[in-house]
């Protein structure tokens, strides 16, 4: 692999990395598209008690009578903390301080939905949110910075559905899916390496480094579908799907204060990176015990094991180098919750999940430091009138300890850039809030 080919294809490659990491349901998904955190989303498919069903089962918009809104957010604080040590790296560059403080960074997901009765048995409605994304930074000057330091992502998907009540005990619902991502990552380049293999030895600058920047985004489609049964008054089951996404992330990659030696091997250039979403398959039951007590569980499947590897493109479709392998794993989360009506007014919740993670750790990076994670949620919902409803909710993620094994056996693209050797402490807190209306 050239020089050029192992500096830029290590930028490009973690361009879509940077979406996984510290996002909230496990690889790079948001599950907080709705009211349902105080409940650890548990009966997202079945409960449809308000327009955020458009998100997650659009057959749910049979128990909506006339227009509803729904506007909310969850405001995300992940924590990622290394502890470990590095080698591998170049003579000609020192380790770098520290570990890289807390990658965490606070971020908002908002979302907003509508819906309305066409008439007695069919409804439409749309939605507006943000399924992926996240915001990591690590000190610049960290022993792990030739792998990353800042890592953004931001999505916005538009989600038009309909759904037909095909009897009074089901009703079905799908939706079409269009979603644009846009992301920007940042990582130290070895500049001094680069001197020196570009001089066959003959120019040896210590410490000359800088950073490199890469941009992209696209557009992709996708659908959903679901259906919703009502066996008797009390219980519901949902069974919600989300297709896969496919794009093709457009992007370029800049290098900053690069000596003029590099001019060409470390060119500014155009590159493209392909990549497929996972799709998901989410199953829901929700049971009312007098007027009271509502119970509710789900499991959602996602089929990330279509996240095998990374080969970045140049323009003219030839690859940069050698593919990054991922291997990723299918997953499942499970979740159970409750909601008690005290009065007309006040509704308590509370909720637990369990949450795979798809990196095992053998292929888990800087960028992906997910791991295993346990939910436990609390909320509630208020209603000042008959038409108004407000609903919060917090939920503290326990991420389990990530292991490091960095080796060049294993990371061969990680060569020059360092081997780590240690854990992750993580953790996530996440705030929501939504204010729905019917008229």
């Amino acid at each position: 692999m050239s020089l050029r080919k192992s500096n830029v294809g290590a930028v490009v490659s973690g361009a879509l990395m940077l979406m996984a990491g510290q996002a909230c349901a496990s690889g790079f998904a948001l599950i907080e598209q709705g009211s349902g955190l105080g409940n650890a989303f548990a009966g997202g498919a079945a409960s449809a008690e308000d327009a955020a069903t458009v998100f997650y089962n659009p057959a749910g918009m049979s128990r909506l009578d006339g227009s509803q809104i729904s506007v909310g957010g969850a405001f995300i604080k992940p924590s990622a903390q290394y502890s470990g040590t590095i080698s591998g790296l170049s003579p000609l560059q020192t380790a770098g301080t520290g570990t890289g403080g807390d990658a965490g960074g606070m971020a908002f997901v908002p979302n907003m939905y509508y819906t309305r009765q066409i008439d007695d048995k069919m409804h439409a409605g749309v939605g507006i949110n943000a399924p992926f994304g996240l915001q990591t930074d690590y000190d610049a000057t960290w022993m792990g910075r030739f792998q990353a330091v800042k890592s953004k992502i931001q999505t916005i998907n538009l989600n038009p559905s309909i759904s037909y009540d095909v009897s009074d005990s089901i009703s079905v619902g799908a939706g079409l899916n269009y979603q644009h991502i846009s992301g920007e990552l940042t990582s130290i380049t070895n500049y001094s390496a680069a001197i020196y293999q570009a001089t066959s030895g003959g120019t040896a600058i210590p410490n000359l480094e800088g950073l490199s920047t890469m941009t992209g985004s696209d557009a992709g489609w996708g659908y959903n579908f679901g259906a919703l049964f009502k066996f008797d008054p009390q219980t519901r089951l949902g069974v919600a799907y989300r297709s896969q996404i496919k794009y093709k992330l457009s992007g370029d990659v800049k290098f900053a204060n690069r000596p003029a030696a590099l001019a060409t091997a470390l060119a500014d250039q155009a590159v493209t990176l392909d990549i497929t979403m996972p799709d998901s398959f989410s199953m829901s039951a929700v049971h009312q015990y007098g007027d009271k007590l509502e119970v509710m569980a789900d499991a959602t499947w996602t089929g990330w094991s279509v996240f095998k590897t990374l080969d970045v493109k140049k323009t003219n479709g030839t690859s940069l180098g050698t593919a990054t392998p991922e291997n990723w794993k299918d997953t499942w989360r499970v979740s159970v919750g409750t909601s008690y009506h005290y009065s007309e007014q006040w509704t308590a919740r509370a909720g637990v999940a369990f949450d795979q993670a798809p990196v095992s750790d053998a292929y888990r990076t800087v960028r992906i430091p997910d791991a295993d994670r346990t939910w436990l949620a609390l909320g509630g919902q208020f209603k000042p009138d008959a038409a108004s409803t407000l609903d919060f909710g917090y939920a503290h993620l326990f991420v389990k300890s990530g292991v490091m094994n960095q080796s060049s056996a294993a990371n061969p693209e990680l060569s020059g850039k360092g081997y780590l050797v240690g854990s992750y402490s993580n953790s996530v807190d996440i705030v929501s809030v939504q204010y729905g209306y019917k008229f």
